[in-house]
């Protein structure tokens, strides 16, 4: 009897403990940032892996190619080595493969144009939902979507959900890399508190985790 109260006693704070780390992983995660509400949102195709390009340089036939982006997000042309190009619509592709040649050439005048996205591009142009909801699925972007529309569109959180321990992955457009952020959906879907509703992007996935207890 003495030595299973002691065990008792010993397994509490241990479990305790466990249960405080596994919550301060997600509690140490930055919340997403805030996209202004004024500012003009994109159509354009955000590249992804697989996504294949037509690069076209003026006056310059030998530095023009036809590419497929690596899994990796990266792509190599002439004269450019693994230059990241995930997460980045065509237009800034293109700049900044103008940046890099203007090393090598005067002015040079480049264009990008997608030619092949029937594998990557069905992940980069949609945002995908897993975890405790209702309905797992992948949504086709839209300008102005929201964190709110995506969680109606599936039907909500499940009865389990640790909506306040949600996470946000994206693609960082400028290093090519997947960041993650903390989400507050209990908050915004229990609350009504709007401030933790965010706007979306091409290719981020929403994963809910379910409550243990």
């Amino acid at each position: 009897m003495r030595s299973n109260s002691f065990l008792f006693r010993l397994t509490l704070p241990l479990s305790a403990a466990a249960l405080t780390s596994a919550c301060a992983g997600v509690g140490s995660l930055p919340p997403p940032p805030q996209i202004s509400t004024t500012a003009p949102v994109s159509d354009e195709y955000i590249i992804g892996p697989y996504t294949g390009l037509s690069i076209f340089v003026w006056r310059n036939p030998e530095l023009s190619s036809e590419v497929t982006v690596r899994p990796d997000g990266r792509i190599s042309t002439p004269l450019i080595t693994d230059l990241v190009v995930a997460g980045k619509t065509p237009t800034m592709v293109a700049q900044d493969i103008r940046v890099q040649l203007s090393q090598f050439i005067k002015d040079p005048i480049v264009s990008v144009s997608v030619t092949d996205f029937q594998e990557g591009g069905v992940s980069s142009q949609s945002v995908r939902i897993v975890g405790a909801i209702e309905r797992p699925a992948s949504l086709p972007f839209r300008a102005d979507l929201t964190l709110l529309d995506a969680i109606i569109a599936v039907g909500g959180l499940s009865e389990f959900a640790a909506g306040n321990r949600a996470r946000l992955q994206r693609v960082d457009r400028q290093t090519g890399r997947p960041v993650e952020y903390r989400l507050r959906l209990s908050d915004l879907i229990k609350r009504g508190d709007t401030s933790a509703n965010v706007r979306l992007l091409p290719g981020d996935v929403i994963i809910i985790p379910q409550s243990s207890f």
